[in-house]
């Protein structure tokens, strides 16, 4: 049975672990290892998709640079300590490389433009190619017409304009889709051919027909090579400055910094805001309805975010992330759902209402295609103990916070203090209604513990002794009604009257890690023990069993690569560590051939859900720094 209706097969549709990632700071594109653009928004990570054949190969669109002879092997690799993506492809002709990349000169640029460049290489031998730019605006929902000036060719919708220029002329396919630009080039060894994508309103780029050449409404100017050489350039020297910021020294300093240069790709530099991915719409098991958009900022990212930028010594990305978070704060009135929401847009509002692309097919037939989260309607208790958390880290690492700033916690604070104690969907966002969660509880204890801390350290003032008796409440409520004598566990509900339900949940082993316990505690070295038999296979884990947890979504789903990396974290604080490092090493075996992981890991080893994701690699970060303290 076919399960694309529009009839793309399998080869339409790259794994998703078949890709790398470049961006500038502001956006980002997908690159797939045969060269193809199959995702890529304009001009923010929100914007809607220019390209977005990964969620529907014939109705998304995309930008392909394809040899006119059979391809025997693709490979792919970063230029050096940089976000330029090298992809190589080999044929019995000789062998080309695709060099993609978003310019970044200069950090916080005022004169910064949005560009794509597609260096095309001949690195032996001769080819002939051919590029087709096939965008579909507004996730394929806008009419675009293409128009050729000169070499270049602009695309055109009543929102958006988008701009592609080339050192070889570019056309309309008039013999084939007219929305589409075509040009086929001959290499041959050294030579090269470049081609330039840039975005923007029609106002200011391709609006007046009547416009001549030159004109800023009309950037159409033939390329010059020794311009995008310079841009080449100058992007190498940005992101080998940038990293050379970083202090970790390490055993696994390849797959750190890979994961640090990623983490700064998914930072929005105007805001300093941190997306989890660039990606909506990547599915948890293939074919089912697990499909997120995840072009948003999460809080409780906020406190492992800065934890690894502070760990590797990127304060200035730490300082711009808590700028964001203090500016999330504002009212703390609050609602039924709390004063924080869990997610925001990289602008600090509340996430996009979910909606549905019903026009899209999705990842290989994944429906729905989800854009927007209902998630930020949700009670997430969570979310404060790791606002809180990320604030203490900045206040003890960084510059420390302001008083306004510490106002508006105690403001917050205050409707925890009476809120703490309800029913709220916690950290995995479940659609199964409300339940009193262990992990929500255990990070009311962080908020209200981490303040108490804050306020002795620093003499800001606060109701310590009020606080004090809260805090040791909740602890107290973890400790007698979150424990299963079955499982001799903690799990993942509390109950009041009887012993809670026996379901394990790998998020509760972080419970060393926020100080609840010490790692040795006979009480957490059982919950880690439960959580070995029932939830880790081999060094990868889930992060419960929906089959004992209905979570109120069909279908099931991956080992959660956050918890693996959690995993390998508890395996060090308690003392296992060759454990730990063997674990480790397996779960770096699961990134993808770049250093890159999405959300989710299937037992075949297949990534699941959206790529790269940001909390993936900040929790790699976070377990090899501490492994490498704990190893002689």
């Amino acid at each position: 049975m076919n399960r694309y209706p529009r009839g793309a097969g399998d080869d339409a549709y790259l794994p998703i672990a078949e890709h790398g990632l470049i961006g500038d700071l502001r956006t980002a594109a997908l690159v797939g290892t045969d060269g193809r653009i199959d995702w890529f928004c304009a001009p923010r990570f929100d914007s809607p998709s220019v390209f977005g054949a990964l969620l529907d190969a014939e109705r998304g669109g995309s930008w392909r640079i394809d040899p006119l002879c059979e391809v025997a092997a693709r490979r792919q690799f970063y230029f050096p300590d940089t976000n330029i993506l090298v992809t190589r492809l080999l044929t019995e002709h000789g062998m080309v490389e695709v060099q993609d990349f978003m310019p970044v000169l200069r950090p916080h640029d005022p004169d910064h433009r949005q560009r794509l460049v597609r260096r095309v290489v001949c690195v032996r031998g001769e080819m002939r190619l051919r590029t087709r730019v096939a965008p579909r605006l507004d996730y394929g929902r806008a009419e675009h017409r293409a128009v050729e000036h000169g070499q270049a060719v602009e695309f055109r919708s009543d929102a958006q304009t988008v701009t592609v220029r080339g050192t070889v002329p570019l056309t309309v396919d008039t013999d084939g889709d007219p929305r589409d630009a075509v040009a086929e080039f001959h290499l041959a060894q050294g030579d090269e051919e470049h081609f330039v994508l840039e975005g923007g309103e029609p106002a200011a780029v391709g609006a007046d027909d009547s416009a001549p050449a030159g004109d800023p409404r009309r950037d159409t100017a033939p390329l010059a090579p020794e311009d995008v050489a310079a841009l080449f350039d100058g992007t190498v020297a940005y992101w080998r400055g940038w990293l050379k910021r970083s202090t970790y020294t390490g055993r696994w300093r390849e797959m750190v910094q890979r994961s640090a240069l990623t983490l700064k790709l998914l930072t929005h530099e105007p805001t300093g805001a941190v997306i989890a991915a660039p990606t909506l719409g990547l599915p948890e098991v293939e074919g089912g309805e697990r499909n997120w958009d995840y072009r948003y900022v999460w809080i409780r990212d906020a406190a492992f975010s800065l934890y690894a930028l502070l760990r590797l010594g990127f304060t200035q990305e730490a300082d711009a992330f808590v700028g964001w978070l203090t500016r999330c704060l504002g009212d703390a009135d609050g609602d039924g759902k709390g004063p924080l929401r869990a997610l925001y847009t990289i602008d600090g509002d509340p996430a996009h209402e979910e909606t549905h692309l019903d026009h899209l097919d999705g990842y290989r037939g994944s429906l729905p295609v989800r854009v927007g989260n209902q998630a930020s309607e949700q009670c997430q208790l969570d979310v404060y103990g790791e606002l809180v958390d990320s604030v203490y880290l900045f206040n003890k690492h960084g510059a420390g916070i302001s008083l306004q700033a510490w106002k508006d916690l105690t403001r917050i604070l205050e409707w925890l203090l009476e809120n703490w104690d309800q029913a709220d969907e916690s950290i995995w966002e479940t659609r199964a209604g409300r339940q009193h969660h262990t992990y929500s509880r255990l990070m009311c204890w962080v908020a209200v513990e981490r303040m108490i801390r804050m306020s002795r350290q620093r003499g800001l003032p606060g109701d310590v002794v009020r606080w004090s008796r809260v805090r040791d409440e909740i602890h107290e409520q973890i400790v007698t009604r979150a424990w299963s004598p079955e499982l001799q566990s903690f799990v993942q509900t509390t109950a009041t009257d009887a012993p809670p339900p026996p379901v394990l949940d790998a998020s509760l082993l972080v419970m060393p890690m926020v100080k609840f316990l010490a790692p040795t505690d006979p009480l957490f070295v059982s919950t880690m023990d439960a959580i070995e038999r029932g939830l880790v296979a081999d060094s990868l884990v889930f992060r419960y069993d929906p089959r004992v947890a209905p979570d109120g979504l069909t279908g099931t789903e991956g080992t959660f690569s956050i918890c693996s990396f959690w995993w390998v974290e508890a395996l060090t604080r308690t003392g296992r560590v060759e454990e730990a490092r063997i674990a480790l090493e397996k779960t770096f075996t699961y990134s993808n051939h770049l250093g890159l992981y999405a959300e989710q890991i299937a037992m075949t080893g297949e990534q699941l859900g959206n790529f790269p994701q940001a909390f993936t690699h900040l929790a790699l970060i976070s377990a090899a720094v501490n492994l490498d303290r704990a190893m002689p």
